[in-house]
C-alpha cells in the first residue's frame, strides 16, 4: 500500500482515538451539539479503522512468516510459502477494502428523487419509448419496494408521453439510479413501419436528489409566475374541472416545473415548489462544476440520438451502456425492472475511477 494512504490511515486512527476517548468526557456528553457532531464523525470512521488494524495484523503476521522461509527445515519452508500465499491474498483484499472506504461518500446517495423522462428525436417513436422508460422505472420501484408518485405528464399522439416528471422514495434511490441521467437511445420497427426497417429514436432521463430543508436555497417568491390550469389525463371528473395543476416559473432562470398529481392545489403547489428547488440545487451545482473545470456533464442532453448514454436494440434483444461498453442479451427482462446488473457494474466502474484518482492524489 502507497505510504501516503499509510500516513493518512494513521491520522485518522488518531482522529478516532481521540473521539473516543471525547466521547466518554462528561462535558462533552452534556453538550448535545458536539456530542451528536462527534458521534457521527466516530461512526463514520469506525469501519476504515477496523479494516486498517485488520491489514496492520496481517501485515505483521506476513513480516513473522517470512521469517520462516530462512529456516533449514524442507517441510516448515513450504508450510510458511503456503501460509505467506494465503496472507497475500488477505492484504490485497484488506487494501482493496481500506482505499473504497477512504473515498468520500456521496451524501446525496441516500436521497429520494424526481425522475424526468422526456421524449427527443424519434417522433411518435420517442413518446412511446418514453412510456416504456416510465413503466420500468415504476417496476424497479416496485421490485425495491420503494414508493413512486406521479407529479406530472403529457400525453402524445399514439398512447405515448411528451414527458412525464415522478418522484420516487426509498432506500439508496439515488445511488441506484444516478447513472440514468442521460440520452436513451431505441432502436425497434415501429408498429406502422410495413417495410420492417428499423427506426431509432431517443429520450433524455434526468435523475435529481430531492432538496431538503436544511440544504435548499432561498427563493424569492416575488421571482416566481404561479400558474392554475385544469390536469390532463387521469384523476376523475373532480380533477379535470378544476384548476389544481400548478405550473411554476423561475422569472431569472426561465426554469418551469409542473404538478398536476393531486385534487388540491396546495399540496401541488408544494410538490411543485420542491421540485423547483431541486433544479436551482442541480443548476448552482453545474455552474460550480463547470468553472472548477470538472469533468462532468450536464445531465439532460438535447435528446439527440448522437448524446447516447445506452442504447436499447430489440432486433438484436441487446442493451448496451456506451459509457462502460456493458451489454446485457435480456431486454424485456430490463425493461421489466431488472435493472440490478447493469447499475452494479456502473457503481464498480465509478468506484473504480474515484480508487484511480485518489491514488493520483495521494502520489
Amino acid at each position: 500500500m502507497l505510504d501516503t494512504i499509510l500516513s493518512r490511515l494513521e491520522t485518522i486512527k488518531e482522529r478516532f482515538l481521540f473521539l473516543e476517548k471525547e466521547l466518554s468526557n462528561s462535558e462533552i456528553v452534556n453538550n448535545h451539539q458536539i456530542f451528536a457532531s462527534y458521534s457521527k464523525e466516530y461512526s463514520g470512521l469506525k469501519k476504515i479503522v477496523e479494516k486498517y488494524d485488520e491489514y496492520k495484523k496481517n501485515s505483521e503476521n506476513f513480516d513473522s512468516t517470512k521469517m520462516l522461509l530462512e529456516d533449514s527445515d524442507p517441510e516448515i519452508k513450504s508450510l510458511a510459502q503456503d501460509e505467506l500465499n494465503t496472507i497475500t491474498e488477505k492484504l490485497n483484499i484488506n487494501e482493496m477494502e481500506v482505499k473504497k472506504l477512504l473515498i468520500p461518500e456521496n451524501e446525496d446517495d441516500e436521497k429520494d428523487v424526481f425522475l424526468e423522462i422526456r421524449a427527443g428525436t424519434g417522433g411518435d417513436e420517442a413518446g412511446l419509448f418514453v412510456g416504456d422508460l416510465f413503466r420500468m422505472f415504476t417496476r424497479v420501484t416496485e421490485r425495491k419496494k420503494w414508493q413512486i408518485e406521479l407529479i406530472s405528464s403529457r400525453e402524445s399522439e399514439k398512447g405515448g408521453f411528451k414527458e412525464v416528471v415522478a418522484k420516487i422514495s426509498g432506500k439508496q434511490v439515488y445511488r441506484y439510479l444516478k447513472f440514468e441521467s442521460g440520452v436513451h437511445r431505441v432502436q425497434r420497427v415501429p408498429d406502422t413501419e410495413s417495410q420492417g426497417r428499423v427506426h431509432t429514436s431517443a429520450c433524455s432521463v434526468a435523475v435529481l436528489p430531492e432538496v431538503e430543508e436544511l440544504d435548499s436555497i432561498e427563493i424569492d417568491k416575488s421571482e416566481i409566475r404561479v400558474d392554475t390550469f385544469r390536469a390532463s389525463g387521469a384523476g376523475g371528473q373532480h380533477v379535470n374541472k378544476t384548476d389544481s395543476a400548478v405550473r411554476l416559473t423561475h422569472i431569472p432562470t426561465g426554469l418551469v416545473v409542473e404538478c398536476q398529481d393531486g385534487r388540491s392545489q396546495h399540496k401541488n403547489k408544494a410538490k411543485a415548489m420542491t421540485l423547483l428547488q431541486s433544479k436551482l440545487m442541480e443548476q448552482a451545482s453545474n455552474e460550480q462544476i463547470e468553472k472548477q473545470d470538472s469533468e462532468r456533464k450536464n445531465m439532460v442532453g438535447s435528446g439527440d440520438r448522437s448524446e447516447k448514454i445506452r442504447t436499447y436494440n430489440f432486433p438484436q434483444n441487446r442493451i448496451t451502456d456506451h459509457r462502460i461498453e456493458f451489454s446485457i442479451h435480456s431486454l424485456e427482462a430490463f425493461l421489466d425492472g431488472d435493472m440490478d446488473e447493469m447499475v452494479e457494474t456502473l457503481i464498480e466502474e465509478n468506484q473504480a475511477r474515484l480508487l484511480s484518482q485518489l491514488e493520483e492524489k495521494l502520489k
